[in-house]
């Protein structure tokens, strides 16, 4: 039970937060993985990225990604055949595991029941160092949607969002968890990283951060600007799109204008009529909310 909204949001982020069981369950075949990896293609490291890297993962939900750093001669020019290769290699080593896919830029093994308990493995060929606004982190060429290669750079991104949770003290990766969570918990097809990535973004421009304000504002601007691709701030993925088909856009932007709609009659309340408030927020986090 939460007495005011800012008490229902601070208890609503420690209920978000992963448990140390969910990403030990999937580390824990890390070195099963790598084994794999380098008898199949001579894999050097397994970079821990994504959110369970950078702090922004959501309990049951994010999953746990590694960039499976290999020489780029022992991938295909084709990023879908090499991805095809990877599952094959790995669905061989585990053979009594069910459920390995493709879901590009990688390869899904689920280790457990939960998405938490998912090892989440892309290919990928180490560029070298590159110049970023975070200063010089380290590139990689990893499978893109059409059978390409596109350049990604988890460091320099991490190393963005950080710097701004340490502006706002501490408040951003908490917000980037909310709009997370609103994601999991409604089905929304859209792009976890295009969604870190677009919450920063739209964090640089604030001074302080208020969730249920904040929360409004950014489905508002979601909605409004149409789901908008955005440019990599760290100049190095190019533009990041929301989501990988129309099909999963056009159903993303139904979610967004309900979210939306539900996000303004809360904030319409947040002076006036607490009960109602809450009742919004609810709705829009489905039903799992703290009560007042």
């Amino acid at each position: 039970m939460a007495k005011t909204l800012q008490e229902a949001f601070v208890i609503f982020i420690s209920w978000l937060q992963p448990l140390n069981s969910e990403h030990n369950k999937a580390i824990s075949h890390k070195q099963s993985v790598k084994n794999c990896m380098e008898k199949n293609f001579d894999c050097s490291q397994l970079l821990e990225t994504g959110s369970f890297g950078n702090g922004t993962g959501v309990r049951h939900f994010s999953d746990t990604d590694y960039f499976a750093i290999c020489p780029n001669n022992k991938f295909l020019n084709d990023s879908t055949l090499t991805l095809r290769k990877v599952k094959e290699a790995l669905q061989y080593t585990f053979w009594n595991t069910e459920g390995i896919e493709v879901s590009s830029p990688a390869v899904k093994i689920p280790f457990g029941s939960y998405a938490s308990e998912t090892l989440e493995l892309t290919p990928a060929t180490r560029n070298g160092l590159v110049e970023t606004p975070v200063g010089n982190k380290y590139s990689y060429d990893i499978p893109d949607n059409t059978g390409g290669w596109m350049k990604s750079s988890p460091g320099a991104h991490n190393a963005y969002v950080q710097r701004e949770d340490k502006r706002l003290n501490g408040k951003l990766k908490p917000l980037i968890k909310l709009v997370k969570a609103w994601k999991y918990y409604n089905n929304v097809p859209i792009s976890s990283f295009y969604l870190e990535l677009r919450v920063t973004k739209y964090a640089e421009k604030e001074n302080s951060i208020i969730y249920d304000i904040d929360l409004y504002n950014f489905f508002k601007f979601l909605y409004e600007y149409d789901l908008p691709k955005i440019q990599d701030p760290m100049g190095i993925s190019g533009y990041i799109k929301a989501c990988s088909t129309d099909v999963k856009r056009n159903d993303t932007m139904s979610k967004i204008k309900t979210a939306f709609n539900r996000a303004s009659n809360a904030y319409s309340y947040r002076d006036t009529n607490q009960e109602n408030a809450f009742y919004w927020w609810n709705l829009l986090f489905n039903d799992c909310f703290p009560r007042r």
